[in-house]
């Protein structure tokens, strides 16, 4: 019988082992833009064609990149307590998806999506942008791409927090602990009674909020740590 409920947040070290680049890399420029310029409701307003092209480049090298030894793992644990785990992902990449995970939050969004300002439609889409095509659903050439920007609110919140306040285990893997409201996620566990763990390849902004830190690469930590929880539950 599993004993535990265990939410795990996952950020961009666990898909830059796949080749996902971070915007957070000292070099983490795109042709010399900022992020304010190509990540901002503001930036897509002034220069929509730039920011289309700028996630156009992101889709078309996704498809190039696979799941990792960290993504696998998680899938895996996952197929032994579907309803007792929960991925809540900063990555807009479909990396978890691919690996086998079914119950994963996006909460800034999916990169293979686009959604219609003028009707609120949001599609599957693997194609470009930069055109500017028609909204599927209704024909207004409205599409842009369905991520969260700066400024913007993350998606379902409400889900998230209700599973982070009835978690036993909190476990970060991959993030900087400088992204609010997701750095916060840590403490909002604590509060209500659950242990803490991060995996990162190094500590955190929030390390200190971290009943227990282990330091390495995503893909070497997480299938050690997944091994280790269900050893403890005799799965």
């Amino acid at each position: 019988m599993w004993l535990v409920k265990i939410v795990v947040l996952t950020g961009a070290g666990i898909s830059a082992e796949s080749g996902v680049p971070t915007f957070r890399d000292a070099d983490g420029l795109w042709e010399g833009h900022s992020i304010e310029e190509v990540a901002t409701p503001e930036g897509f307003e002034s220069q929509p064609k730039l920011v289309q092209e700028f996630y156009d480049a992101r889709r078309e090298h996704l498809v190039g990149v696979q799941p990792n030894a960290a993504h696998i793992a998680l899938a895996g644990l996952e197929e032994q307590l579907p309803d007792d785990l929960l991925v809540v992902t900063q990555n807009i990449d479909d990396l978890h998806e691919r690996a086998g995970s079914r119950n994963v939050i996006h909460m800034h969004g999916e990169l293979n999506s686009a959604w219609c300002r003028a009707c609120d439609r949001r599609t599957h889409w693997t194609r470009t942008l930069v055109d500017f095509p028609p909204c599927p659903g209704c024909g207004a050439t409205e599409l842009r791409p369905d991520v969260v920007w700066f400024g913007e609110i993350p998606y379902q919140m409400d889900r998230i927090l209700a599973a982070v306040a009835e978690a036993d285990l909190f476990v970060s893997v991959g993030t900087s602990g400088a992204v609010y409201p997701a750095a916060g996620f840590v403490q909002q566990a604590l509060r209500y009674g659950a242990k803490t763990l991060e995996l990162n390849l190094d500590p955190s902004e929030g390390s200190v909020w971290f009943h227990e830190s282990r330091l390495g690469p995503a893909s070497v930590l997480v299938p050690s740590w997944v091994d280790d929880v269900l050893a403890s539950q005799h799965l």
